[in-house]
């Protein structure tokens, strides 16, 4: 069996059809193979050839312009990293089986003056590089941020003892973050992957070593605040499918050391792969950091709110 037969065996095509799955497979892979073929990204010169070889193979004219549309939408015809059309689909798939089991997570009830509550978990040299404590150590970061962003929040860290006993803590006084995203603007973000993509490269045009690793960056960061906006992290991932240079890693743990199944960005500089549960495919954070829990809190330095 060979390693696309397999994929297919393993995941389920996406959903959300337009035409029927065979028929969308078959000219997916047409695509694919014309855009991509050896792993090479193909220059942009080719870009008419591509669009006269779809609109000359019997294909309609306006489900061609739709299907160049996604490509264009997504950056692959671009000069990005040499991703195999079999890794790209198969990051594709499991993106969206991701995207899914977050429609069915609930959206929290959240008012201005609350907070964004998050822990995260990982060696302290990604966070916490002050603690009096060997770098691979552990450490936990809590943050309180305000949902509208107009008042200051607060960071507590400590380190995290290999036999669990207890350590005092430092807190920080954080103020708005002008490279951040507030809870509110989270809010205000289209939902539709298409248009939610298209807002991403904005706000990143210029960015990053490659627009598209940009891109992905941008998503990473929103991602742990984003569990509370269902309909928003599942865009999120629908969005980051269409980024050309997105592959699978099977065998991966997060910054707590739970084992799961990754997303990176192929060649990403920061060599970042964000991690989720192998069976219900929830966040669990990245390889540098796990993320523990994400919730809302009445007052910064209160626990989140449960129920």
């Amino acid at each position: 069996m060979n390693e696309h037969a397999e994929l297919v065996e393993l995941l389920p095509p996406p959903g959300d059809p337009v035409l029927p799955p065979a028929r969308e497979r078959i000219l997916k892979e047409h695509l694919l193979r014309e855009i991509a073929r050896d792993g090479k990204p193909v220059p942009r010169p080719l870009r008419s050839r591509v669009r006269r070889r779809l609109l000359t193979a019997g294909v309609p004219a306006a489900l061609a312009l739709a299907v160049l549309a996604g490509v264009d939408a997504s950056g692959v015809l671009d000069d990005g990293p040499a991703v195999s059309a079999a890794q790209r689909y198969r990051a594709e798939v499991l993106l969206t089986r991701i995207a899914r089991a977050a429609d069915s997570r609930p959206a929290a009830a959240v008012q201005d003056d609350q907070y964004v509550y998050t822990e995260v978990r990982g060696a302290k040299r990604y966070f916490a590089d002050f603690l009096p404590t060997g770098p691979d150590a552990l450490a936990q970061r809590e943050d309180w941020h305000a949902v509208d962003g107009r008042r200051k929040g607060l960071a507590r860290i400590r380190a995290i003892p290999a036999d669990g006993g207890a350590t005092g803590h430092i807190d920080m006084s954080l103020d708005a973050d002008p490279n951040g995203t507030t809870y509110r603007e989270l809010t205000a973000l289209p939902t539709d992957p298409v248009l939610l993509l298209r807002t991403l490269y904005a706000r990143t045009a210029g960015q990053g070593p490659t627009h598209e690793e940009a891109v992905f960056e941008s998503i990473g960061a929103m991602l742990p605040d984003s569990l509370l906006l269902p309909d928003l992290n599942s865009a999120l991932y629908r969005a980051a499918s269409r980024l050309p240079g997105m592959v699978v890693v099977d065998h991966t743990a997060d910054g707590a050391g739970r084992r799961g199944v990754g997303l990176t960005f192929f060649g990403s500089r920061h060599d970042t792969t964000w991690v989720f549960d192998p069976s219900s495919l929830a966040f669990l954070g990245t390889t540098r950091t796990a993320v523990i829990e994400v919730g809302i809190a009445d007052r910064a330095g209160q626990p989140p709110v449960h129920g």
